[in-house]
């Protein structure tokens, strides 16, 4: 996916990574995303089809680095197109909502996809609990102690939690994504507004020795 190796990047070099944002529908991917590139919140839920936002930004090792995050439907109408971008992303952000169970048994319905087709038992993943900013009383029904024993624990994987509502930890999300492939972070945190684009939603060919059914 990459210009170069993730992580390999040295002053003046340009690279790219793409990060992809997976779990139910209106657990809070969108509302995470756009809390990050334009720090804003809207509580009105709208159903994402697919999105790619991209940003360009000048990182701490002297180069530019083009980041690309792709926003992904919760319902996976097109397994074809979702096989297609976990073969091809570099990171991947499980998203889950603390107060919803069964989101989270998506999270682990996903990984064990990512691991499927990557082969990889150590694919780049961080699991994002959202709505982090619910209390017990508002709702909330996962602890992240509890789900930091199963993630960081079992899976060897990343753990944070963030609210879009509130904007807490929303940069931190993105921080241990680019963390698990070598990037470099922004040199400065001066926010660029971009103008997502609809990622293309034309079904890929399949070779059929790369096909598989996906539940």
């Amino acid at each position: 996916m990459s210009d170069m190796s993730a992580g390999e990047g040295s002053a003046g070099q340009s690279s790219t990574v793409r990060l992809v944002f997976l779990g139910a529908a209106g657990v809070g991917k969108s509302a995470l995303i756009r809390r990050f590139l334009h720090d804003r919140f809207e509580p009105k839920y709208t159903r994402t089809v697919e999105e790619l936002h991209a940003l360009e930004y000048d990182d701490t090792a002297g180069g530019k680095t083009r980041l690309e995050v792709l926003d992904t439907s919760g319902s996976y109408s097109f397994p074809a197109m979702r096989e297609l971008c976990i073969r091809h992303s570099d990171a991947f952000a499980l998203v889950y909502a603390v107060d919803d169970t069964a989101s989270f048994e998506e999270v682990r319905r996903l990984r064990d996809e990512i691991l499927e087709l990557r082969g990889d038992k150590r694919a780049p993943i961080t699991v994002v609990g959202s709505k982090a900013d619910l209390s017990e009383a508002e709702g909330r029904v996962l602890l992240a102690t509890d789900v930091m024993t199963t993630v960081e624990g079992e899976w060897d994987a990343n753990f944070v939690e963030a609210s879009a509502r509130t904007g807490g930890n929303a940069v931190g999300v993105f921080r241990a994504l680019l963390q698990q492939v070598n990037v470099p972070h922004p040199a400065a945190r001066k926010r660029r507004d971009t103008l997502p684009r609809q990622a293309a939603k034309k079904r890929p060919p399949l070779r059929k020795h790369n096909s598989c059914t996906l539940s």
